[in-house]
């Protein structure tokens, strides 16, 4: 099992920047995929961005530029940097990770992460 925290988030004006963290454990050595997702009120868990044990990153495309996916695999930690920040970026974000390897378009699906956090509510001011 492992279990995952997430940390970061907050009120922010537009144009303002936030770093999210998403701290893992139990057997945090086995994730090979870590990826962010966003769910605002009303719509669907979205795809933010995704990174691979190697350190390979995958970005949709609402956030390309903007955004920063990164992760230190000797703390067990993936990040989120957030700059240029939109109104269209209120969300709760999630972080998820998963034991199997993806790449592309595969690690940025939700249907292919077994491990969630509880989800870190990011809010931004026009």
């Amino acid at each position: 099992q492992v279990q995952l925290v997430e940390s970061g988030g907050g009120l922010v004006q537009a144009g303002g920047s936030l770093r999210l963290s998403c701290a893992a454990s139990g057997r945090a050595f086995s994730i090979n995929t870590m990826g962010w997702f966003r769910q605002a009120p009303g719509k669907e868990r979205e795809s933010v961005a995704a990174i691979d044990w190697n350190l390979s990153t995958y970005y949709a495309d609402s956030v390309k530029g903007r955004f920063t996916i990164s992760r230190d695999n000797a703390k067990n930690t993936g990040y989120l940097q957030m700059n240029s920040l939109e109104p269209g970026d209120t969300a709760v974000y999630y972080c998820a990770a998963d034991r199997r390897y993806y790449s592309g378009s595969q690690s940025l699906s939700r249907n292919n992460y077994d491990y969630w956090g509880q989800g870190t509510q990011v809010t931004v001011s026009s």
